[in-house]
């Protein structure tokens, strides 16, 4: 009966996730404009049916906690809280300034966490910066305004906030009004009526459209109040994501923590080209800290206010978006979750060839293609299961106008498909927005191999036209003209012809009407060498901390028989200790054996910790698998009496050989550098049955 149970818990769980992917598709249709006009009905029965589903799923697991007084394996919360348990109890990562109270939103790093954390960038490095000759750059945290104006982050980096008038506390607009039309719909002591449910739930579709206007009177009609006092709340205001400071002793200067390291990227590549040798295509990466002063942090690691990026600004030119190596990624079959396959009825992301992907227009380029066929690789080599991990395609309606195509890496967890990864095809709006913010030429000149006769645009200015008309903004009109491209510039030719007048704009945002005779342009025949263009841009952009949180959960297990004894099952490669050494009782001889082989594990560049303490090998061997560490070596008297063999232990299988004393260090080195398998030294050395207090 148990295992009916579980089985029918696994399966109500799934009709959940792929119900709401329902919903998702639903509302993405209406956003688009594709909905008719039964399509707010159809909204709405899904909701309903979703609603009834998650019942379903919270009486099963119920059921099942009745008849066992276990909490299901399958329970998400369960996992959640046991896993939090040996993360804090290990000091993987703790809430930081613990004894002030902690602040929301920042962790500290322990031990184990560093190390991992290290480890994980390290690998992220090599993985990409080595392996793909990048260029690695390390920027400013603090960030002038003027920077962050042209990247649109002082405008439109906000979300809406409200504040409980009596205390002041903050609370985030959306999430406040969610929580609460949620719960009416749930209450069963005062159920609203038919009609009101409908009304409920049709808002809940559109929560995260709500301008200012339309969420303070959703806010205002339904009464929603502050958690915990109940007491009114202020109406919704836009509130800025980013820490502002000031730079320099006057304090005149307006800063800001950044909120994402890829703009010290852009506002460098004019330099970067230069040291590139003028060549495209190349890739620069940066690792550092980011910054987001989120309203209402929670879910641990997910988000934050401070955290870790490792980001990738892959230039190149738009016209010509083929990887030069994209053979070696172009059979690989990571789930792909397609806007097709998001808006059709399975619900369910495929596993698809990358280069079939590309050849059917599903992934817009080679270029991006790579990139996600090389993330998937790195989440491979980390630990992350990949039957867990898929791509998600942006639906049109998430797409930044700019943007021509995007997918986001996502890893599923006990909250959900969480993202770690974004990937972007951002064409060439960063560049233009820096230069034309700063006036500095932010281009590249590709030479053809001969010279050849094109037609390009010409725009001249009428200087003193312009003067006579525009004055002291004559300088800032002739620079928005001759700043158009040959599209906008035959536009504008269009209207004169007619005409009529045209507007233009600088990158101040100043919008100035033209008429005939304040500028000639014309196309013309010229003999040219080459073009210059402004580069388009990959970005894969990945968040450390979230890819931490997410390897846990998918490392994290505990012995079968044995629910209490857990082990973190990194990968070597990112395991914060690699070995561990073992006298197996107190003994001089056996000591300093062990020290001997601490010493060449270090000089062999592996971390490992000496475990000296009176406790059973058993007891010892379990500490450090709830840490991760996934070799040990036992110091026995056979070391030290007999052919001078030390024990080595896998983790996972628990399985035991006796290598020579002499070869333990090279053969841990080659376990975690992924040149030998543990399959391979165990048929090569004589196995070591365990006692029985050991394991």
């Amino acid at each position: 009966m148990t295992t009916e149970l579980e089985q029918q818990i696994a399966a109500a769980q799934e009709a959940v996730t792929k119900q709401g992917d329902t919903v998702r598709s639903l509302k993405a249709s209406a956003k688009e404009g594709k909905a008719e006009k039964a399509s707010r009905s159809e909204v709405d029965a899904a909701i309903q049916k979703l609603a009834e589903l998650k019942l379903t799923l919270e009486s099963k697991q119920k059921e099942f906690e009745k008849a066992t007084g276990k909490v299901s394996s399958q329970s998400k919360e369960a996992l959640r809280a046991a896993l939090a348990g040996v993360l804090e109890r290990r000091m993987f990562y703790i809430p930081s300034f613990k004894i002030y109270g902690s602040v929301a939103g920042f962790y500290d790093y322990g031990p184990p966490g560093c190390a991992i954390k290290q480890n994980m960038t390290q690998v992220w490095r090599t993985h990409f910066v080595l392996e793909e000759n990048m260029l690695e750059v390390e920027c400013p945290a603090v960030t002038p305004e003027v920077v962050l104006k042209a990247s649109g982050h002082v405008d439109r980096f906000t979300d809406f906030m409200v504040t409980d008038v009596v205390t002041g506390e903050c609370f985030r607009a959306d999430h406040l009004l969610e929580g609460h039309l949620e719960a009416l719909l749930e209450d069963k002591k005062n159920p609203v009526s038919p009609e009101k449910a409908k009304e409920i739930r049709d808002l809940l579709a559109g929560v995260g459209e709500l301008k200012a206007d339309t969420m303070e009177a959703a806010l205002t009609e339904y009464d929603v109040r502050a958690p915990g006092t109940g007491n009114g709340i202020s109406p919704p205001f836009a509130f800025n994501l980013m820490f502002k400071t000031s730079i320099g002793p006057k304090g005149d200067m307006v800063g800001y923590l950044r909120p994402e390291t890829a703009q010290g990227i852009f506002v460098n590549f004019r330099d970067l080209l230069y040291y590139n040798g003028g060549k495209l295509p190349f890739a620069a990466a940066q690792i550092g800290n980011s910054y987001r002063n989120e309203i209402s942090p929670r879910a641990g690691l997910l988000r934050v206010r401070e955290f870790t990026q490792a980001e990738i600004e892959h230039f190149v030119n738009g016209d010509d978006k083929r990887h030069p190596k994209f053979s070696l990624v172009a059979d690989l079959r990571p789930l792909l979750y397609s806007r097709e396959l998001q808006m059709g009825e399975e619900k369910k992301a495929q596993p698809m060839s990358l280069g079939e992907a590309v050849s059917r227009g599903i992934i817009a380029n080679e270029t991006l293609a790579y990139f996600i066929g090389r993330t998937w690789l790195f989440f491979c080599k980390i630990g992350v299961n990949p039957a867990r991990m898929r791509f998600r395609q942006h639906l049109q309606h998430e797409m930044a106008h700019y943007a021509t195509d995007c997918w986001d890496g996502e890893v599923e967890t006990t909250y959900g498909w969480v993202e770690c990864v974004g990937l972007a095809d951002r064409s060439a709006y960063d560049l233009k927005a820096h230069s034309a913010m700063s006036k500095i030429d932010l281009t590249a000149f590709e030479k053809f191999p001969e010279p050849r006769m094109e037609e390009v645009v010409k725009v001249v200015p009428n200087n003193k036209e312009l003067g006579a008309v525009f004055k002291k903004d004559q300088k800032a009109v002739k620079e928005a003209l001759e700043a158009l491209d040959s599209s906008a510039a035959m536009d504008v030719k269009a209207k004169l012809e007619a005409g009529q007048t045209a507007t233009v704009s600088n990158c101040d945002g100043q919008t100035f009407e033209i008429k005939a005779g304040m500028v000639e342009i014309k196309k013309v025949t010229e003999k040219v060498t080459g073009k210059t263009y402004t580069p388009s841009v990959i970005e894969p952009s990945f968040g450390i901390g979230r890819i931490m949180y997410c390897m846990f959960e998918h490392c994290y297990y505990t012995r079968e028989g044995d629910e209490t004894r857990a082990v973190m099952g990194f990968k070597p490669v990112v395991a914060p200790t690699k070995a561990t050494v073992f006298p197996l009782v107190q003994k001089p001889a056996l000591n300093d054996l062990a020290a001997k082989l601490s010493r060449e594990l270090t000089a062999a560049g592996l971390s490992n910790l000496i475990d000296t303490t009176g406790n059973t090998i058993g007891k010892r061997y379990a500490r450090t698998d709830e840490i991760g560490v996934p070799f040990a070596v036992t110091v026995d008297f056979q070391s030290v009496e007999g052919d001078g063999s030390v024990t080595l232990r896998e983790r996972d299988s628990m399985t035991q050989v006796r290598v020579p004393a002499s070869e333990v260090a090279g053969v841990v080195r080659d376990l975690v550098d992924d040149r030998t398998t543990w399959e391979a030294v165990s048929s090569k050395y004589p196995a070591q049955k365990a006692s029985a207090d050991e394991e």
